[in-house]
């Protein structure tokens, strides 16, 4: 496994794992009948920091759609610098601290962390075009 691939594997997996908190506030909130029924209008609203997760959640999902074809691309191509560990390695750190900062309701490192992912991604797609 490339470290590329290995950096692709753990984003993976912080975005697969970033449900958990939010739904067991649902739960807490809700109740457990409550939380695994349908959704409506009339439900309780979850608390404030979960709420945030939940946007942060779905944030990292869209932007898994542009980061893992990059990563599979250029494993495809069978290119691997420093320069895309090192984009990879930063779009990693920079989703766990958008999520976390996003968490605690810190807009303005909310949007840092959020674009340091955007250059990393930018920077893949330059490696795809071998820029990188």
């Amino acid at each position: 496994m490339t470290k590329e691939l290995l950096w692709l594997t753990l984003t993976i997996i912080l975005t697969g794992l970033m449900w958990v908190p939010y739904i067991l506030d649902r739960i807490m909130v809700r109740g457990l009948m409550s939380a695994m029924a349908n959704p409506s209008r009339k439900d309780k609203l979850q608390s404030e920091w979960a709420q945030r997760l939940y946007f942060a959640h779905t944030n990292a999902v869209e932007n898994l759609i542009i980061f893992a074809p990059l990563v599979l691309i250029l494993d495809a191509q069978g290119h691997s610098t420093e320069g895309t560990v090192i984009a990879c390695a930063v779009y990693f750190w920079s989703r766990l601290a958008h999520a976390v900062v996003y968490t605690m309701g810190v807009p303005i490192l909310r949007t840092l962390a959020f674009s340091v992912g955007f250059v990393a991604q930018v920077a893949l797609v330059f490696a795809v075009f071998g820029k990188l």
